[in-house]
């Protein structure tokens, strides 16, 4: 029996973090939990604050993951506009920028990704931007409305939904890729093709195949983004998404295994005894393709906290999901389940021209790998279902829209 009145620290006060404290106390955990969080506010829903917030349809009281009672009704000790500055092995201590020390018995790495930084110069000027957290989208929102010019450094979904929330509010876009297409490292060929020429038809312009060489400015603050052939493109801000990268850090300071990401295992333990690790921070196992790697998403954060808290509190390790991710731009839904490691073909359902179709990736025996939904929630998910069963399917069924998705499944 796992003795439950132990003292546990959680740093990290975001979806995974504050999901991981909730399912402590579902699961039974008895012992003092503390929540440590960087940021004022506590623990928020991240996906709107490219959409949402910025078209003004949210505020942080809309985002929040529970009530501001439930942490002091679960006697959860919640630690805002905190940073925890290392860990302390010896005295099982974590320590606080103020010097203070909060001891534990266990504790639990909710740390997240921090923004890329694009090492050229006037990087370092107002109004060149990134988005993480609420602050950050409320700098953005600030910079875009009627007249104004957004810069989006980097096709991929951030860059892209704040591109579209930025049309919704009158303000002009354009978004610059080094890669020949959008969502290059993200998505199919078709996929990308599908959103490029969607953007475009709100009135997005994008440069392709095109190097960022420096943010010029006036007054400290940034003016335009200079390509690489010499161009200049005017903007009032610019958002650079160019991918984020785990924090190690404490981690690392605690001696935990770190390989672009903190090392887990499927109970989001590390390989230090009562250390564990969560979320984005995370390189964990994907055992429906016999791999590990980094998953930044909200059904990631949740499995996680999920896992953690289980093992905790001597709980059966959960069954493994099948990795799902989504993006909301204008009115399209994409919804993608699975990965396409080991796919060797793609098999097309519905009709791009309608903005309804999805992409599945089929491995060499025909099971479904991935697929990438477009306003098809049938599709996804029974899409969803078949990457989790490692059934083969049949390719001719498969993209007959005749032939129900159900029908296909079975």
């Amino acid at each position: 029996m796992n003795d439950l009145s132990g003292r546990i620290v959680i740093v990290g006060a975001g979806h995974a973090g504050g999901s991981a404290a909730a399912f402590l106390r579902q699961f039974g955990w008895t012992g003092p939990i503390t929540l440590i969080g960087e940021e004022p506010i506590a623990p928020y829903q991240r996906p709107p604050l490219s959409k949402a917030w910025l078209k003004g349809e949210a505020d942080a009281d809309s985002l929040a993951l529970r009530p501001a009672s439930f942490y002091s009704d679960n006697n959860i000790g919640l630690r805002l506009s905190t940073v925890v500055s290392g860990v302390d092995m010896a005295a099982r201590a974590v320590t606080l920028d103020s010097g203070e020390k909060v001891g534990f018995d266990h504790l639990i790495l909710a740390v997240g990704a921090h923004a890329r930084k694009l090492s050229i110069p006037g990087a370092d000027l107002d109004g060149v931007l990134e988005l993480r957290t609420a602050a950050d989208a409320e700098k953005l929102k600030s910079a875009l409305g009627p007249g104004k010019r957004l810069a989006v450094i980097g096709g991929g979904y951030v860059g892209l939904e704040s591109a579209a929330s930025a049309r919704a509010l009158r303000a002009e876009a354009v978004v610059v890729e080094r890669e020949p297409r959008i969502l290059a490292r993200v998505a199919c060929e078709l996929l990308s093709t599908f959103f490029k020429d969607y953007h475009q038809a709100k009135g997005v312009a994008f440069e392709l195949n095109a190097g960022v060489e420096a943010f010029e400015g006036e007054a400290g603050r940034v003016t335009g983004v200079r390509l690489a052939d010499g161009r200049t493109l005017a903007c009032d801000a610019a958002l650079v998404g160019v991918g984020a990268i785990a924090n190690e850090a404490l981690a690392r300071q605690a001696g935990c295994a770190c390989d672009q990401g903190v090392v887990v295992d499927e109970n989001a333990l590390t390989d230090v005894a009562d250390i564990y690790a969560i979320g984005d921070c995370t390189r964990r196992p994907l055992p429906l393709y016999a791999l590990t790697g980094r998953l930044e998403s909200v059904p990631n954060a949740l499995e996680q906290a999920r896992q953690a808290a289980a093992h905790l509190c001597g709980k059966p390790t959960p069954v493994a999901e099948t990795p799902w991710f989504w993006s909301d731009q204008y009115d399209i839904k994409l919804q993608i389940a699975g990965m396409p490691f080991h796919a060797v073909r793609q098999v097309v359902r519905g009709d791009p021209a309608l903005a309804r179709f999805a992409v599945f990736h089929l491995d060499a025996e025909n099971r479904v790998q991935a697929v990438e939904a477009i306003n098809a929630a049938p599709e996804f998910m029974a899409g969803r279902q078949l990457v989790g069963n490692r059934k083969p399917v049949a390719p001719d069924k498969l993209s007959d829209i005749s032939v129900s998705m159900k029908e296909v499944a079975v």
